[in-house]
């Protein structure tokens, strides 16, 4: 099975997408999968990059997190679905635009988060003596009426671990 990864260049550095990559093409390895890099830096490649994995003949896409994508989420998701590509997001709100999966950090967690580390920086905290947190709270989003629209059924057990199903 052929999988795609989106990548929006430059938002991460060098080791940090080589790391990233890395990782997926291992879990792509271990599991019989081919793993496909496309890149995406404007609005116009999105189109592009979707027609590409299309003839690549890719059977799912994962979309890294990038603040361009977030912003255009329905457009990557028009993208996606003019192709009939399945593909999983890391935001939910790609999913309430009618994609099909998201999977990432609960965002207003992060925010949350975020408020208490301004709190104690107004309290006289020196910034650089707070740790970095990793995201602790991860959400799934699963969109059945985009597997429906896609021809396909989404197994009960994903269906029952799901934080949210939109119909």
């Amino acid at each position: 099975m052929r999988v795609a990864v989106l990548q929006h260049p430059g938002i991460f550095n060098a080791s940090t997408m080589q790391s990233i990559l890395g990782d997926l093409e291992r879990k792509a390895s271990e599991t019989g999968l081919t793993l496909h890099v496309f890149t995406a830096g404007r609005l116009d490649d999105f189109e592009l990059a979707f027609e590409a994995m299309a003839k690549a003949q890719v059977q799912g896409v994962i979309v890294l997190p990038s603040p361009i994508f977030y912003v255009n989420n329905r457009r990557l998701v028009e993208a996606a679905m003019a192709q009939r590509l399945p593909t999983i997001f890391a935001y939910r709100e790609a999913v309430e635009a009618g994609g099909l999966v998201g999977y990432g950090a609960d965002i207003p967690d992060l925010f949350r988060r975020g408020g208490k580390y301004v709190v104690r920086i107004l309290r006289g905290a020196k910034p650089s003596d707070l740790p970095v947190e990793q995201p602790t709270k991860f959400e799934l989003v699963i969109n059945v009426k985009a597997a429906k629209a896609l021809g396909l059924t989404i197994p009960q057990s994903l269906l029952f671990r799901a934080d949210e199903v939109i119909e």
